[in-house]
């Protein structure tokens, strides 16, 4: 449990995770749209769009508000946004791709509950003490 405190562990893995959904948001308005969702995708590449600007804003949720100190409790919540935008990956690639493909998006997940969960726990910490 101790690991899970350490707030420069939860500091490397949100830094970790704001890279990877800042990438993965504007990778989705840099690409073509017939490139994102091809005919017979679950889905269209308006919401992947959608998607890839929730990622965007996760990304920033992850990060500023526990580095200004402003609203620190923001950052567990969009680590909780990620969670559920985690899921439907995970949801819609055992859909549609073969099951390894679906390890990428769960890992993410689990290291977003770790953030969300370590961050609740240091807020509920200086909340009561």
């Amino acid at each position: 449990m101790q690991v899970l405190r350490s707030n420069a562990f939860l500091w490397t893995l949100q830094i970790l995770l704001a890279l990877l959904f800042a990438f993965a948001g504007a990778s989705k308005f840099v690409m073509d749209p017939a490139q994102m969702a091809p005919p017979g995708s679950p889905v269209s590449a308006n919401f992947l769009r959608f998607i890839g600007t929730c990622e965007c804003l996760g990304a920033i949720g992850l990060i500023v508000p526990q580095l200004t100190g402003i609203l620190p409790r923001l950052t567990p919540i969009a680590a909780m946004g990620l969670i559920v935008i985690m899921i439907g990956a995970v949801t819609v690639t055992l859909m549609t791709q073969p099951v390894t493909l679906a390890i990428l998006p769960f890992i993410a997940g689990v290291l977003l509950c770790v953030v969300a969960y370590g961050r609740l726990q240091a807020y509920a910490a200086a909340r009561y003490a």
